[in-house]
């Protein structure tokens, strides 16, 4: 439950959202997109309450790429064309070439056109993320919300996904919620959820030169497991 979160993520910069597991991360994020409606208090777009906005308007603006990636039983190219339903083939193909698809999509014996299964069951994990993030460059929407797409890949799909995301983030107003502290160094704001309540704010900088603060106690942690090795 979250308790008294108030915080502002800018126009054109990149807020990222952390804390230990149960802070209430995914909370905010589902909130912001009026998955769920707040009981108390409001959130705000552009002024406006979303609680006043239609929920496929307020989706409009949205672009949201999340671990979870929902595929349907169908070919690649009608998979990323659910971003923008009217879109023409090159449009598709344009974003998926950016997504960094043409890798894996190009190597199957349609192509383009292969069916992936349901849920894409066909494909891997980056590549299922990649057709997510294609679906997102496709509806080129204002606002991104982000749901660490990288977290749970090895480092080889990581850096593809990351190079198809640095494409996406450009120029948009993005709200991430980051697992891994290296991926948020050049956030312009860091807010650091613990049980429900906002225990940090403020930029990486910052963040990092409190001493006892959470966000420099897990970036020390996560530094140090990455260290590790089996003997």
């Amino acid at each position: 439950m979250l308790q008294d979160v108030s915080f502002t993520a800018k126009q054109g910069e990149v807020t990222a959202l952390i804390g230990p597991s149960g802070g209430g991360k995914t909370t905010v994020s589902r909130l912001a997109a009026r998955f769920w409606d707040v009981s108390r208090g409001r959130i705000t777009v552009g002024g406006q309450d979303i609680s006043q906005i239609d929920p496929e308007t307020l989706l409009g603006v949205f672009s949201i790429v999340f671990q979870d990636v929902t595929l349907f039983n169908n070919s690649i190219l009608e998979n990323i064309r659910v971003g923008k339903k009217d879109a023409s083939d090159e449009e598709v193909l344009a974003a998926a070439r950016l997504a960094n698809c043409d890798e894996f999509a190009l190597k199957l014996p349609q192509g383009y056109a292969s069916v992936i299964g349901e849920n894409g069951s066909e494909l891997s994990g980056g590549e299922r993320q990649r057709i997510s993030i294609a679906r997102a460059l496709l509806k080129d929407a204002p606002i991104i919300l982000l749901d660490e797409a990288t977290a749970s890949l090895d480092v080889e799909n990581e850096t593809k996904v990351q190079g198809a995301l640095s494409r996406l983030l450009e120029g948009k107003t993005v709200l991430v919620i980051a697992h891994r502290m290296r991926t948020v160094e050049a956030a312009d704001k860091i807010v650091v959820l613990s049980d429900g309540k906002v225990a940090e704010e403020g930029s990486p900088a910052d963040l990092l030169a409190r001493e006892n603060g959470i966000f420099r106690r897990m970036t020390q942690l996560q530094s140090a497991s990455a260290g590790w090795t089996i003997k």
